[in-house]
């Protein structure tokens, strides 16, 4: 399923326009896009923006994909765009990944959009999430690896919506990100990073759509 090609989620919604504007800001410099497909979705926002900023080439847009399939198409797309560095890495470590207990025991506490899908399905996509990493060696913390190399401690933009298990810790390995963007909200994917910036003083909600797809939040970090 991972080396599938799928059609782009964030497209043409109030969220990739609000993406746009964001990445539109000469405030904003480095962008941190976890989950870029094959780059035709929130990809696509980020660089529609970029391209016509006079200060483009003191941008950044670094771009994590697991899936070689879709990374290819991704590299393929954006080859012209020199502020587009694309990283063929996970977000997380495969023993970063959160148990199939907590996977079960939220499904089972917190109604959401995953009650849609049977356990047993979600549970094949945790077990074939972290057979792929292990597969392709992808054994490292990617969030962590792009900052190490690009020497950045707080990027300017996130944006979470890789795999469906990784949310919470992607957010916590961004904190301190100026903006953070959380994409499926109301499902595990980023359910608990959700929670955690609505309570977190550090932060505070601009935006929040829980109708679209399987919901949007962005949140701003206090100054």
């Amino acid at each position: 399923m991972l080396d599938e090609i799928i059609a782009p989620e964030i497209k043409n919604d109030m969220f990739y326009a609000l993406l746009h504007i964001l990445a539109s800001s000469e405030a904003v410099r480095s962008i941190l896009e976890i989950g870029s497909s094959s780059g035709e979705g929130s990809t696509d926002a980020f660089v529609q923006a970029i391209r016509v900023r006079l200060d483009r080439d003191l941008v950044s847009l670094y771009c994590i994909e697991i899936s070689k399939n879709r990374f290819a198409k991704l590299i393929s797309m954006y080859s012209s765009d020199r502020f587009v560095k694309p990283y063929n890495l996970s977000s997380i470590a495969p023993d970063a990944f959160p148990s199939r207990d907590e996977v079960i025991n939220f499904y089972h506490r917190i109604p959401s959009r995953l009650n849609q899908y049977s356990l047993e399905s979600i549970l094949e996509w945790h077990t074939q999430d972290i057979e792929y990493l292990n597969q392709n060696g992808m054994n490292i913390n990617g969030i962590n690896f792009i900052k190490n190399e690009n020497k950045i401690q707080f990027f300017d933009l996130v944006l979470i919506d890789g795999s469906e298990f990784t949310g919470e810790r992607d957010l916590h390995s961004v904190l301190g990100a100026r903006l953070i963007a959380l994409d499926d909200v109301m499902a595990f994917k980023c359910w608990n990073a959700y929670q955690y910036l609505l309570h977190n003083s550090s932060y505070q909600l601009m935006h929040c759509d829980l109708k679209t797809r399987n919901g949007f939040a962005i949140f701003e970090r206090n100054f």
